[in-house]
């Protein structure tokens, strides 16, 4: 351990974070280069070619030249597998798009019942309906 001092320890440490964030961004530069619809084919195989070739250096022109589109595109993808999510819980809960589910509806009858507004076969064939 002698000939290996704390500094040098220190760089490496350094230069092994450095190196796994641009794997990172190698990794997600590449999937962002598929997920973009405003490129061509010829665009896409371009691009690739000089992100893989050049690796430092196409990463970085990357990021300079298409960033911003990037992070719109992430937003977007996130934006619909959040809907995406919520519209599965809807289906799976069963309220099919309606705000409440079925005790509510029934609730809401027998309110209506109650002020009057519902006889009683109506209320009978509503409840029945809501049970079906």
């Amino acid at each position: 351990m002698d000939d290996y001092p704390l500094l040098n320890l220190f760089w490496t440490m350094l230069w092994f974070f450095i190196w796994v964030m641009w794997l990172f961004l190698l990794f997600k530069i590449v999937t962002d280069i598929f997920r973009s619809h405003d490129l061509n084919g010829w665009l896409k195989a371009a691009w690739l070619i000089l992100v893989l070739a050049v690796p430092f250096v196409g990463v970085l022109v990357y990021v300079i030249v298409r960033g911003k589109s990037m992070a719109e595109r992430d937003a977007q993808q996130a934006k619909a597998a959040d809907e995406s999510v919520k519209a599965y819980i809807r289906d799976a809960a069963g309220s099919g798009g309606r705000t409440g589910g079925g005790a509510d509806e029934l609730a809401r009858l027998a309110e209506l019942k109650e002020k009057g507004l519902l006889t009683d076969e109506e209320f009978r064939r509503a409840k029945d309906k809501l049970l079906a």
